[in-house]
């Protein structure tokens, strides 16, 4: 694990498993996110290695809403009551299941703001009259070869910056009959 890493692992071991089942996996984009919040399990709240991995796991292959609110029932019920860092770490992976919908490719913490980098082959410019209509100078549209749009957050925590991008990313639902 330690040579392809764990994100990789994870996808492996998922594909491993849907194929022993018979289960035909359609290809989604991976969606990379880097922001600097505090997201983590920390040696005081799971001990063992082994549980600690099979969490971080069972966080890594949540593809809904349903499937993150079961590991949080879980992690709460055998651990008991998540330290922030844990709590981040859900809020990143259901961030990465909105930024996957949104057909964004990238997110990344630049200062005091958040590029989301989407796949230019599915992005839809009426997005943008959109979310400059609701963030008016908070958000910054670049089109190029990558589109990207960039969301000012200065001035937030870890779960307020965590929160602003799951409703951007919302937001990019809100009306898509534009």
């Amino acid at each position: 694990m330690e040579q392809v890493g764990y994100d990789t692992y994870c996808k492996l071991l998922d594909e491993v498993l849907k194929q022993m089942q018979g289960i035909e996996e359609v290809e989604e984009q991976d969606i990379q996110i880097d922001l600097a919040v505090s997201c983590y399990i920390p040696e005081e709240y799971i001990e063992n290695s082994s549980q600690k991995i099979e969490v971080y796991q069972d966080i890594a292959l949540c593809k809904t809403e349903e499937d993150i609110q079961n590991v949080t029932d879980e992690i709460i019920d055998r651990y008991g009551q998540m330290p922030s860092e844990v709590e981040n770490l859900l809020e990143i992976a259901r961030i990465k299941n909105l930024g996957r919908n949104a057909n964004i490719l990238k997110i990344t913490q630049k200062r005091d703001g958040v590029v989301f980098l989407y796949d230019n082959n599915k992005f839809n410019i009426d997005i943008v009259t959109m979310l400059v209509k609701k963030y008016n100078r908070k958000v910054k549209f670049s089109q190029g070869m990558e589109p990207y749009i960039t969301l000012m957050l200065e001035g937030k925590n870890d779960k307020e910056k965590l929160k602003e991008i799951e409703e951007f990313l919302m937001s990019n639902f809100v009306d898509e009959k534009l």
